[in-house]
């Protein structure tokens, strides 16, 4: 035989194939890794979107939704991406003209801005640093100060994604009623819900926005409003014209189980199975879940030397971490170098944070095990990519991980004796 030696880019090709053998850590905030369960559910054939059994499957999923949300009002699930929530949530309720209220936290923040003026809304967007959530006493302010009542909506995002800052919703709404304001308040709970403590009856919310490739552990493609009486009487006098995103033409076939036009059949299937999983492991156990791998990731952090971008405590964000990058250091640079030795995508930095942030998801189908993988992936990349750090930051998550609490097993798994 004459064998020969690979030439040169022959064995980079095999040692690139060899490095991302093994599972990819997608440790993004979302879309989020979908459970093998709800890969399951979703392998179905599609069904008669008119049927008995479909009817069956809907009421389930939209009942579910109610669980999840924690209210007793209607949730809408449109077929579409968080986007689509959010455009429902404006077009159903406001009027070319209305002046509502927003807080600059972040990138997608500033997004949902930039929407509403697109549909002629007048913003008076707050300034933020975005290091922080939406302070209730500044929107309290601005309420009293609004002795005309022109303020037709208070729009806030739970979670931002592109800053790991969560905003008080509680408080804000408390800030609210102390004004003695009739403005409506609406949530973006798009990469919170399912993730993290949300109660959009007990809050007095009026229209909570979300969607599936988050907390829900779905693929993207559903988009939800859960809306109040009050959000639901603004929708029948307002004037913004709407047609694919109109509540009031879902929620009459969504009272049995249908909706107006063809649905997401398969996505629905998943969304079943997320809800029982959310459900089994049950709602308070999740957001502990998630609040304990948040600060065994923001112990590694400190441990490393780098800093958390959001600065407020109380706002730590249980669905993700955004950690600041050494001056002189490219977090694009980092995350690259991460992603090809080993095979982890981390969340970049978005707009005024780009290139000076990297985020690390730990939400949904995430535990221990995990984040200790993804942390020392961060940590061993950090090493490789000559950032200056202090190693042993995965040590140091890992003896606070040990401390286990009560009532964490699996609910699908149980010790046999032999």
């Amino acid at each position: 035989m004459n064998a020969k030696w690979p030439t040169e880019p022959a064995r980079t090709r095999r040692q690139e194939v060899f490095m991302h053998q093994g599972r990819h850590f997608l440790q993004i905030p979302g879309p989020s890794p979908v459970p093998e369960r709800v890969l399951r559910a979703m392998d179905m054939p599609v069904i008669d979107h008119r049927s008995a059994e479909f009817g069956e499957l809907g009421r389930t999923v939209l009942e579910g939704s109610q669980k999840i949300f924690q209210t007793k009002a209607p949730v809408i699930i449109f077929p579409s991406s968080g986007t689509g929530a959010w455009e429902a949530a404006i077009v159903n309720t406001l009027s070319p003209g209305d002046k509502v209220l927003m807080v600059e936290t972040g990138h997608f923040a500033t997004l949902w801005r930039q929407m509403a003026g697109r549909f002629g809304i007048e913003v008076d967007f707050v300034p933020g640093d975005w290091r922080r959530g939406a302070d209730p006493m500044v929107i309290e302010a601005k309420l009293t100060e609004d002795k005309a009542r022109a303020i037709k909506a208070v729009m806030v995002v739970h979670n931002e994604t592109s800053t790991g800052a969560t905003s008080r919703i509680a408080e804000i709404r408390a800030a609210i009623d102390r004004a003695s304001h009739p403005a409506l308040l609406m949530v973006d709970t798009i990469s919170s819900l399912g993730s993290v403590d949300y109660r959009h009856d007990e809050w007095k919310v009026d229209v909570s926005v979300s969607c599936s490739q988050k907390g829900f552990m779905l693929p993207p493609g559903l988009g939800f409003n859960a809306i109040s009486e009050k959000a639901l009487a603004a929708s029948k006098t307002n004037k913004m014209p709407r047609s694919y995103f109109d509540w009031e033409g879902m929620l009459k076939p969504n009272a049995k189980g249908f909706f107006p036009y063809t649905p997401a059949t398969n996505l629905l299937y998943g969304l079943r199975e997320a809800i029982a999983m959310l459900l089994e492991e049950g709602l308070a156990n999740v957001f502990a879940r998630h609040q304990r791998l948040a600060a065994a990731t923001r112990a590694a952090v400190n441990h490393w030397g780098l800093e958390v971008l959001c600065q407020e405590p109380s706002e730590f964000s249980p669905v993700l971490t955004a950690v600041l990058m050494p001056p002189g250091h490219d977090a694009d640079g980092f995350r690259k170098v991460v992603l090809d030795n080993y095979n982890m995508s981390l969340g970049s930095g978005l707009s005024k944070v780009a290139g000076k942030v990297f985020r690390i998801g730990h939400l949904g189908e995430c535990n221990a095990l995990t984040l200790l993988g993804a942390l020392t992936g961060v940590e061993m990349g950090l090493s490789v990519a000559g950032v200056p750090h202090r190693s042993g930051g995965v040590d140091v998550a890992m003896k606070l991980l040990e401390q286990r609490p009560q009532g964490n097993a699996s609910p699908h798994l149980k010790v046999v004796g032999t």
